[in-house]
């Protein structure tokens, strides 16, 4: 079940979000298509399609979601299960990489 996001981010950093984001092990099949795929990453339409969001989060609060929704699909992935979508599950890994870049250069600005 996906955790909800207010009980997600109470005493979450954006250490334990790197944490979660560098321990990701995925197939390559599944990196190569991820890597072909982010530059073609639209926030404001891929975000709103995989978080049914009419407002837009933030980049973190996004990817805390997203890797809500990437564990759930990894876990149907493992188990085999029919209702698996390597599509959908790529369209995840793109948002989550693309709002994991859009996090970094955010944090990273002067001010």
């Amino acid at each position: 079940m996906l955790w909800r996001l207010s009980n997600t981010l109470k005493g979450m950093n954006m250490f334990d979000i790197k944490t979660r984001l560098s321990t990701l092990k995925r197939p390559s099949l599944l990196v190569r298509a991820v890597r072909f795929g982010v530059d073609d990453y639209r926030r404001e339409m891929h975000l709103k399609r995989l978080l049914h969001c009419d407002q837009m989060p933030r980049p973190a609060d996004a990817v805390m979601q997203l890797l809500d929704l990437e564990a759930e699909a990894n876990s149907l992935r493992e188990s085999k299960s029919g209702n698996y979508s390597i599509a959908r599950h790529v369209e995840i890994l793109i948002a989550l990489s693309g709002e994991a870049q859009l996090m970094q250069n955010t944090s990273c600005r002067p001010m």
